[in-house]
């Protein structure tokens, strides 16, 4: 799994002008399901979103976790986090999970967070969504179950 995690002050989602999902201080989740992934890929991810210090402490250090927080997640499913343009200029993405595959993984990732205590909202799986917040520092975090950055 790809996944961009963005320490927010708040976010949301909306599909064909209704907003389906809106978070306060917490972490949006764009999650991209790879070819190949698996419920241990599922698990990692839960585990380092949930875990991830990223929320500054007392002394202004980022060491404090969602969880630590009361933060909520909202998690996206996007594929094309899997787009490959190494060659020419339109994506390609082979990479990416057919839909069926992708869903119970990208759902799995959900359920276990919420599971870890943590309180998760969605996107709408394969639909077009506006996808608005505000991303408080800057903090963006790329994470990859597959690989080591």
């Amino acid at each position: 799994m790809r996944i961009v995690v963005q320490r927010v002050k708040n976010a949301s989602v909306s599909v064909a002008g209704e907003t389906v999902s809106r978070i306060g201080r917490g972490l949006l989740v764009l999650i991209g399901v790879q070819a190949g992934d698996g419920e241990q890929d599922a698990r990692l991810a839960a585990e380092k979103i949930a875990g991830l210090r990223v929320f500054e402490d007392e002394a202004g250090k980022m060491n404090l976790s969602v969880r630590d927080v009361g933060g909520e997640v909202l998690a996206v499913s996007q594929f094309t986090l899997l787009g490959d343009v190494r060659r020419g200029k339109r994506p390609s993405f082979t990479e990416a999970a057919r839909p069926e595959d992708a869903d119970p993984l990208y759902e799995a990732v959900v359920r276990l967070l919420r599971e870890s205590g943590v309180p998760c909202l969605t996107g709408v799986f394969r639909a077009h969504m506006a996808v608005e917040l505000v991303n408080d520092g800057p903090v963006t975090i790329l994470y990859d179950t597959r690989r080591l950055f």
